[in-house]
């Protein structure tokens, strides 16, 4: 059976429901294994495992949040040259642009010779102010339903053998 990892980090709340919501889509369909591992606790035999990645984490300082950082500090060169090909998309939470943490984690993948399987998503929340950016986040429903949406495309994709 295929296997899914859909690995997230989070900090006010954002990328633990649209992480939620992707692993909802993804269960959806059958035949595919879905794991739902916070970063700090994947580790690399998670990687190893699995098919397809959806990677989903906050954006902190125009950079990738520290506990995904760490998460791929930690598993990169332990699986080096073993992930080949394998599918990835990533969803990233930011208060205003995404972009920067978005090349980041795409570079990694790139050094991992990941298949990348749609356009990486930036979720914009919009915080902007201290109290803005510390606060819980809510995700509008369109954004969880995109969120959910793609986690059943990589979900139906592994099964069907198409990634």
């Amino acid at each position: 059976m295929k296997q899914l990892a859909i690995i997230w980090h989070s900090m006010t709340g954002g990328s633990e429901a649209l992480a939620q919501a992707a692993y909802n889509g993804a269960v959806r369909g059958q035949g595919v294994n879905v794991l739902m591992l916070n970063a700090a606790e994947a580790d690399v035999e998670h990687i190893l495992t699995a098919d397809g990645y959806l990677f989903v984490f906050p954006e902190n300082l125009a950079a990738i949040s520290g506990g995904m950082k760490s998460f791929f500090d930690r598993c990169y060169y332990p699986c080096l040259g073993a992930l080949n090909g394998r599918a990835y998309a990533m969803i990233i939470c930011a208060g205003s642009d995404g972009r920067n943490a978005v090349a980041q984690a795409e570079r990694i993948a790139t050094g991992w010779r990941l298949r990348q399987i749609a356009p990486s998503a930036i979720v914009c929340t919009h915080a902007q102010t201290q109290e803005a950016i510390l606060a819980p986040k809510t995700i509008d429903k369109v954004d969880l339903s995109a969120a959910a949406e793609l986690g059943e495309q990589i979900a139906t994709g592994l099964q069907m053998g198409i990634y």
